[in-house]
């Protein structure tokens, strides 16, 4: 049996829904069909669009797969019959679709991946909105959560992909025209996802993310066909960063050269060197790596000893059009012995514009670091001691064989002498060595022999070549090794900041973490952060009992209480110390444990300030909910309890004779003060127990249909005048049923309030997706785009026409109702002026196990 060959993946992709995706895709299937293709329609969802459903004709359509769910029949592709059925090409509608539950897969990339790995080639689609890692851009963008998403990869992977791209005026001409959605979902849809500024941004992003995928390809291209040269599809701008104080000045040069073209690429590169230069500055260029990326563009950081190679290295694999660099800081007797990096590059640089941009450093020169030493002690008592044990033998073994060597090979067995001390122990070892090898070499070996004279005027001068270039082999070695020690101490220290930084980012709480990372570097068995109590924080370090210091913080064993307890003991300020036990460090360590000591401090301030806000926070929201609890129930508790009691009062009192007809008016006044009254306790409980997360929620399949005519009910006879509009086939929605009762009561009562004379509330309701949308809809003043937040605070009316109306619950409590649900409420305007409420709760379908919850504290 021969191996099976994977088949490809074709991806129509678009900003949004109705651009035209599976149309496209049902006419790339009937152009292969009518070459010759065995194609088959594996699933389509035309979503009643007649243009779609046409193209089906003439197409064979395998039969989906009937699954039950919840007491209901959905249907699904059936991949078992299309790998059954094993055609050439296989067209999958709506890629990113959540399958319900019993069905084969979870997702139907899944599907599609079973029909690829079977060797049948794919026609699919997707919008932008569902790529898994634009998820969270799409919903900052238009306020709704997309629930079924498909991974990047899967998409990446395909062979090809190919926008089918639209205008956002032409498709909201498509939707206006009914070419998209049912009549009763086109005004929700326009004036809420489908706006222009929405449409625009996915549109830019589709774009975009297929600029992306082209890129990738025309890479792969150039390197399996090994193109090293240029190709100008996009100028990409490269800087070149030393972490001179020029840098800056590049840094936006390069942005000024970038910007001149629309889709440019900014990117910096500093290439690391052995050299010792003192150019090559980390804060400077930890400050230039954050300017270039505030501007828009990435920083990188390769190593070559070979700066002009190593950039255009870089350049040319970012197929880089224009390269900035600066002109030459050194000098000009400098510049006379060697072109510099900018004639190099420039000169090699081929089909990149190079720019050498002058600056205020032109000609400063460069300094070279201060030296320290790099040699132990030890290496230099070993080489020491070699010096000592190598010479003398070295004297024997010569003097032995004096009749068959001549002075020059005695000179240089000597000299090979010196260069191993050298090596082993640096310059004073092979100071010595040098100097007590031409001693011996002179009295043993050089005419007159046993006699510190030199009789001949060569031998002088091979005796003083011999001592320099021992002394200068031996300064080598000792520079290399001082060098050697710098670079992996800054290696060590910027791995344990970094370490350090890493830990604090992943979200540990960074007094600890820091601590923890002290231990660990510096090898201590505790590390402790000590602080001054206040009373004594005037005397001095040593003075005063072991009472003055508390442990804020410690990590290992047996934790110092006083900073002379430790073994290092670093202050930070009057009233803070870093006490280490373990073992003394050496006075190199302290530099950077006092780094460490000062953020330690800084984390402790931080923790401080994050304890004190998150107690103040609580309170300050308490206080500002009592204080106006108290102003609006001092006024909206009273009115009602004053209503009834006078009513009461009225008709107990004996002096006045009450008509029939008037006793019945002041009963309904009683009636209806009571339920005000009612209405606002039970507003007040649910809120107090929705912040307390004590509110029960049992969420089940109901109808919108059922839940409406109630909340119109509750309400009385001035909701008959409220206009419904709720679709026949609209899906069963996962909510409580009594809870949405109380929202919609809020909302329609909402609307009814702030509804002019002549106009009345309208209700309507469309799906969208895996989401039912509720909309309550009135011609009223409207609230500002800046306001529209403040609504749903408790305990304000925001310039309600009255004062008389309530305490301001109704919204919010209705937010934190429809929340506790699972759904959503926000407000949108009402085309033709006024306040549409959008309630959005999921469909019944989409959602697996629903359960009673209770909702969580906030």
């Amino acid at each position: 049996m021969g191996v099976v060959t994977r088949g490809t993946l074709r991806v129509y992709l678009g900003a949004a829904p109705g651009v035209g995706k599976t149309y496209a895709a049902l006419d790339e299937a009937h152009r292969r069909r009518d070459r010759g293709t065995d194609v088959v329609v594996g699933f389509v969802e035309t979503h009643g669009r007649p243009k779609t459903a046409a193209l089906l004709e003439g197409l064979e359509v395998v039969p989906r797969k009937e699954i039950s769910y919840r007491d209901a029949v959905f249907t699904e592709m059936d991949v078992d019959a299309v790998l059954a059925r094993r055609p050439a090409v296989a067209l999958v509608d709506e890629l990113a679709h959540t399958n319900v539950p019993g069905s084969r897969n979870a997702k139907r990339w899944q599907d599609v991946h079973e029909l690829l790995d079977a060797g049948i080639d794919v026609i699919s689609n997707v919008n932008i909105q569902h790529m898994d890692s634009l998820n969270d851009v799409v919903e900052t963008i238009t306020g709704v959560a997309q629930r079924e998403t498909v991974p990047d990869d899967v998409v990446r992977d395909a062979d090809q992909v190919e926008l089918v791209d639209m205008a956002p005026e032409a498709l909201r001409r498509r939707m206006a025209h009914g070419n998209v959605y049912a009549p009763e979902k086109i005004d929700a849809a326009l004036s809420n996802y489908f706006r222009v500024g929405n449409l625009t941004a996915l549109r830019e992003i589709a774009l975009l993310w297929v600029a992306d995928k082209v890129d990738e390809q025309l890479d792969r291209y150039r390197a399996e066909h090994g193109i090293a040269g240029t190709w100008e599809t996009r100028e990409r701008v490269v800087v070149a960063l030393t972490g001179g104080p020029e840098g800056d000045t590049l840094i936006r040069r390069a942005v000024r050269i970038a910007d001149r073209s629309k889709g440019s690429d900014l990117l910096a590169i500093h290439v690391a060197r052995s050299d010792g230069l003192t150019g090559a500055n980390p804060q400077a260029l930890a400050r230039q790596r954050a300017l270039v990326e505030s501007l828009g563009g990435t920083y990188h950081q390769v190593i070559g000893e070979d700066v002009p190679t190593a950039l255009l290295d870089f350049a040319r694999a970012e197929n880089a059009t224009q390269l900035v660099l600066g002109a030459s800081r050194r000098g000009s007797l400098a510049q006379m012995f060697s072109p510099g990096i900018g004639v190099t590059t420039t000169k090699l640089s081929g089909s990149i514009d190079v720019h050498m941009v002058t600056h205020e450093e032109v000609g400063s020169g460069w300094r070279l670091p201060r030296l320290t030493h790099g040699l132990t002690p030890r290496r230099r008592l070993i080489a020491t001691a070699l010096a000592v044990g190598l010479l003398p033998l070295l004297t024997v073994v010569l003097a032995i064989s004096r009749e068959s060597l001549n002075l020059t090979t005695d000179a240089l067995a000597y000299l090979l002498a010196v260069v191993i001390v050298a090596l082993v122990g640096g310059f004073w070892p092979a100071l010595f060595a040098a100097v007590a090898s031409s001693l011996l070499l002179n009295y043993y070996f050089t005419a007159p022999v046993h006699r510190w004279t030199i009789a001949e005027r060569n031998n002088t001068f091979a005796l003083a070549a011999f001592v320099l270039v021992g002394i200068m082999v031996s300064r080598v070695v000792d520079l290399a090794a001082r060098r050697y020690a710098l670079a992996a101490r800054a290696s060590a220290e910027a791995a344990t900041l970094s370490v350090l930084a890493g830990s604090v980012l992943r979200g540990e709480d960074a007094l600890p973490a820091l601590l923890e990372r002290v231990r660990e570097t510096f090898g201590m068995t505790a590390a402790t952060l000590l602080e001054r109590s206040e009373q004594h924080s005037g005397a001095g370090r040593d003075s005063g009992s072991a009472r003055e210091w508390r442990v804020v913080h410690s990590i290992g064993t047996d934790p110092c209480t006083r900073p002379e307890a430790g073994d290092v003991d670093v202050p930070v300020g009057d009233n803070l110390a870093l006490v280490l036990r373990g073992r003394p460090l050496p006075a190199a360590d302290r530099r950077i444990l006092a780094a460490f000591a000062a953020q330690a401090a800084l984390a402790l301030e931080q923790r401080r300030l994050t304890e004190a806000a998150a107690e103040a926070g609580p309170l300050a929201e308490a206080d500002r909910v009592r204080t106006a609890l108290l102003t609006a129930v001092s006024h909206d508790l009273r009115t009602p309890l004053a209503s009834a009691k006078a009513a009461i009062s009225g008709l107990r009192g004996r002096d006045i004779r009450w008509t029939e007809a008037e006793q019945a008016e002041l009963l309904a006044t009683a009636d209806e003060s009571m339920d005000k009254l009612t209405r606002l306790v039970d507003n007040l409980l649910d809120m107090s127990r929705l912040q307390a997360g004590a509110l029960s929620v049992f969420p089940r399949p109901v109808g919108v249909d059922d839940v409406i005519p109630h909340a119109l009910d509750e309400l009385g006879p001035p909701a008959r005048s409220v206009e419904i509009q709720v679709p026949d086939d609209l899906p069963d929605i996962h909510a409580d049923p009594a809870l949405l009762e109380r929202v919609l009561v809020n909302l329609v009562s909402n609307a009814q309030r702030h509804s002019p004379e002549g106009t009345h509330p309208v209700i309507t309701a469309s799906a969208l997706a895996d989401r039912v949308e509720i909309r309550v809809i009135d011609r009223g003043p409207g609230i500002p785009a800046e306001n529209r937040d403040r609504v749903f605070q408790p305990f304000q009316r925001l310039g309600d026409r009255d004062n008389a109306t309530g305490v301001g619950l109704g919204l919010a409590l209705s937010r934190g109702l429809t929340e506790a649900m699972g759904g959503s409420l926000t407000t949108d305007d009402t085309p033709g002026g006024g306040l549409t409420m959008v309630l959005s709760l999921p469909a019944a379908w989409s959602v697996q196990q629903p359960v009673p919850a209770t909702v969580a504290a906030g």
